[in-house]
């Protein structure tokens, strides 16, 4: 069995679900994928999967559906995927332990890559140190 290279909470899977079900073009489920952009000099983006592509990871829960694009695989390793509403605001939130800052807006970020080593070097169970 593989590893998970995101994880959902459970608002996050009930939204993906809402919105997929809600999608007349067939949408699988949504994707998640790392774009250049913003102040910050990167910005998550989140399409809907109406094809599948076979070399994304595939992530579910709940019957939620999110697949990561193989490029963004090394920024996301151990991110928390959630959806959150307030007052100002709702949407996708991520817990990323790779972002090292993010602009003052909240629209972009800046990300570094996993450290495999590091993980290896921790016993985390994403990564085997062969």
């Amino acid at each position: 069995m593989g590893f998970a290279v995101m994880t959902l909470t459970p608002a996050a899977a009930e939204r993906v679900n809402s919105i997929v079900a809600n999608n007349e073009d067939g949408a699988h489920g949504l994707r998640v994928s790392i774009k250049k952009g913003g102040c910050a000099g990167m910005e998550y983006a989140i399409d809907l999967a109406v094809e599948v592509n076979p070399k994304d990871d595939r992530i579910e829960r709940d019957g939620a559906t999110v697949f990561v694009a193989p490029e963004a695989i090394l920024y996301l390793l151990g991110t928390e995927m959630d959806y959150e509403v307030t007052k100002l605001r709702s949407g996708f939130v991520f817990n990323n332990p790779n972002q090292a800052s993010a602009c003052g807006c909240g629209e972009s970020v800046e990300l570094k890559p996993a450290d495999l080593a590091k993980l290896a070097e921790a016993g985390n169970p994403l990564v085997r140190a062969d």
